[in-house]
């Protein structure tokens, strides 16, 4: 993989752009691996920055997929989230600006959760470290762990809302209600105003009757929080992060980054409504 030339942002320095609202946080969740929870994080980043928005994206999962994915190498990163949540770092020093502001995730947050435990208010370490840079961006998606544990607790209790990533099988919809426990638990003592923006159905494949009725079941659960967007079934999605960059900018004319263009619409438009509710 070759890696883009990148650079950590000073501290105090962060992409300060027009307008004065603090962003709008969405973490993207399921406890279910495999979903395209990267992959919508960086395209829908990356198709929200195409609109000209201010975008960070935050790496919340040890495996540092979504750090890999924008060419960054998390075995040779020096300072992560772990730093930002555990040792108070301030996140501005962790943010590397490559295609998208990334702040970067490292093999060592894996131990977050254990250092976390003991500490007084962990469940806010997030929601505390990206105060200071809220008023410097219009979004901040923050990509979880495949768990429901502390990292994703720490996300839930400092997002607005959640998009959730859920691949077209009946398997997957059924984590949906663990989640959703999850999420009551959430608002009931941590965050009363967090809730499910959207339900994203993924590697979808309309050829297939088992995708469809996937679907179907959604909606007939969740109605409208079910997005109209489909993410499709494409081997771009998998060969972007090998080039170290959003699929928007590896195939822009692609079906694939197209869709997430469609996404990155219903967010915004479900943005500016809520503003004006």
């Amino acid at each position: 993989m070759a890696m883009p030339e990148s650079r950590a942002l000073p501290h105090g320095e962060v992409a300060i752009g027009s307008g004065g609202d603090v962003a709008r946080v969405i973490a993207l969740a399921n406890q279910k691996g495999g979903v395209a929870k990267t992959t919508t994080t960086v395209n829908l980043a990356a198709a929200l920055q195409e609109m000209g928005e201010r975008v960070l994206v935050v790496d919340l999962d040890p495996q540092g997929n979504l750090t890999m994915s924008q060419g960054l190498n998390p075995d040779t990163i020096e300072r992560s989230m772990f730093d930002v949540l555990v040792r108070s770092l301030p996140i501005e020093d962790i943010i590397e600006k490559v295609e998208l502001e990334v702040a970067v995730s490292s093999i060592d947050l894996a131990g977050a959760e254990l250092a976390l435990a003991s500490m007084i208010g962990r469940e806010r370490a997030l929601e505390k470290a990206l105060h200071p840079v809220r008023d410097a961006y219009d979004f901040i998606l923050i990509d979880t762990p495949p768990s429901l544990g502390l990292l994703t607790i720490n996300a839930l209790t400092a997002s607005d809302g959640i998009i959730v990533p859920v691949q077209c099988e009946y398997l997957s919809l059924r984590g949906l209600a663990q989640l959703q426990n999850t999420l009551a638990m959430i608002r009931d003592n941590l965050n009363p105003d967090v809730e499910i923006l959207g339900i994203l159905p993924t590697m979808y494949d309309s050829r297939t009757l088992h995708c469809r009725e996937a679907v179907e079941m959604l909606i007939d659960n969740f109605g409208d929080t079910v997005f109209r967007t489909r993410i499709r079934k494409t081997v771009r999605l998998a060969e972007a992060p090998v080039a170290g960059s959003s699929v928007l900018a590896y195939e822009p004319s692609g079906s694939a980054a197209t869709a997430y263009r469609s996404l990155a619409k219903e967010v915004l438009d479900d943005a500016q409504a809520r503003e004006h509710a």
